[in-house]
């Protein structure tokens, strides 16, 4: 039960004021830890295993120092423990910033197309500078439905499986896969095992979120439609949370975008190429939120039927 009375208290300040600016955060910690490796690291010879090293130590890092704050805390009194946990899901859970910033891109659309690029830079790799209007709506919407993923499914999985220490390492895969884990001349080798960690570690939770998605908007019949499209990505996980959602607008994702200055063509989820409008970002916001709302009850009555039934 103190679980999910702690699992209760960090989602709700998540949902009331989403990630704390003024607040040491431990994100900002851990990309600065892999930036620190990479400057040092990635360079000369053995690239690959350095990068291994690198990945693979700090996940472990991060979860150990975790899993001992917590235990040493467990020696004091158990509200310690579930203030830390609080805490911790507090800052691991990311949903609400970034649909803030989502609708923060239509707003800034609605007054020009500049500002809408300006405002899309940041939440997105890819380069801004020459997305149409389409493209800008597009590419929220498209970082809307990984973050349903990445940023709240995927740590609230983690979380039921591995306790929060759980939940910080998988921030740390996270951050790494966000930093390094891309296919460009500078991270294709220091950054490969960070992505493919990345890969294993979202395999569930990306189509957990696209299963949550198609319940929460009642047409199970898009089950299909997500089959069909969810391996339309360069990413094996992306596809299927941003599929769950072009099937829900009837709309189309993916296409050729440029990153770091490079053309990654990828292919098309969904075929109407239609007009993304207002509207479907109110739409995109409550599918959202209401999958969010289901993943924590579900969380909640696992733990409280576990406590029963113990």
């Amino acid at each position: 039960m103190t679980k999910a009375i702690s699992l209760l208290i960090g989602w709700l300040l998540d949902l009331v004021f989403g990630d704390p600016q003024r607040l040491p955060h431990p994100v900002v910690w851990f990309g600065k830890m892999i930036a620190a490796a990479e400057h040092a690291l990635n360079k000369g010879r053995h690239r690959l295993m350095k990068g291994a090293a690198t990945a693979i130590g700090l996940i472990l890092l991060v979860y150990g120092a975790g899993w001992a704050l917590r235990h040493l805390l467990h020696g004091v009194d158990i509200l310690a423990v579930m203030v830390f946990d609080v805490i911790v899901i507090f800052y691991c859970l990311a949903g609400t910033t970034l649909i803030r910033e989502v609708r923060d891109v239509f707003l800034a659309l609605d007054r020009s197309l500049e500002e809408g690029r300006t405002q899309v830079a940041r939440i997105v790799g890819r380069d801004t500078t020459q997305l149409s209007a389409q493209e800008v709506r597009q590419a929220a919407l498209e970082t809307l439905a990984e973050n349903l993923s990445d940023g709240v499914i995927a740590p609230l999985f983690f979380l039921a499986l591995l306790g929060t220490p759980g939940m910080l390492a998988y921030k740390m895969v996270n951050t790494l896969d966000s930093m390094i884990g891309y296919r460009t001349q500078q991270y294709k080798d220091f950054g490969c095992w960070a992505a493919h960690i990345d890969d294993i570690a979202n395999y569930i939770p990306a189509r957990l979120t696209a299963l949550l998605m198609v319940m929460v908007s009642g047409r199970w019949s898009l089950v299909r439609f997500v089959w069909r499209y969810g391996n339309h990505h360069a990413s094996p996980n992306s596809g299927y949370p941003e599929a769950a959602l072009a099937g829900i607008l009837d709309c189309r994702f993916g296409g050729p975008h440029y990153y770091f200055g490079e053309l990654f063509d990828k292919p098309f989820i969904g075929e109407n190429d239609r007009s993304l409008t207002t509207a479907d970002m109110r739409t995109a916001i409550r599918v959202n939120r209401m999958a969010e709302v289901a993943m924590v009850l579900g969380l909640m009555g696992g733990w409280a039927l576990w406590a029963l039934w113990a």
